[in-house]
């Protein structure tokens, strides 16, 4: 069966995985996946990631969940913004700003996938994957 959406399962696997407070989850590997948990590990939502082998000898993606102490978690939600059905393209002049500066947007630009603030930095606009806060 063929996936619609692998960045949403992506979103949605970590999202239930974080609010039962797993140590790790696995996710399908593929090049965005890839690059939106480098933006989430340099940002620190997650504590790392790795390219593992699963029981059938196909490479998934293993993401490390962070959690400051038993009660909190640092991600509090993490939203999918642009979908395959509705693409969401901004200026870097019009990227949102999630909780005032307290999350991270993560767009898709020419430069790669980047946080909302490196991308007005680098004064590139591009797709809003999602956010994070």
């Amino acid at each position: 069966m063929s996936m619609t959406d692998p960045i949403a399962d992506m979103l949605t696997r970590i999202r239930n995985a974080n609010r039962v407070h797993l140590k790790n989850v696995d996710v399908l590997n593929s090049g965005i996946n890839i690059n939106i948990a480098k933006v989430l590990k340099k940002s620190g939502y997650i504590g790392g990631y790795d390219i593992k082998k699963n029981e059938k000898g196909h490479d998934i993606l293993k993401v490390y969940l962070k959690y400051p102490d038993t009660k909190k978690s640092i991600i509090n939600d993490i939203q999918r913004v642009s979908k395959p059905g509705r693409r969401i393209y901004v200026k870097w002049d019009k990227i949102p700003k999630v909780l005032n500066g307290y999350g991270v947007a993560i767009i898709s630009t020419s430069k790669g996938v980047i946080t909302d603030k490196e991308a007005r930095e680098k004064n590139v606009g591009g797709e809003v994957i999602c956010k994070v806060w």
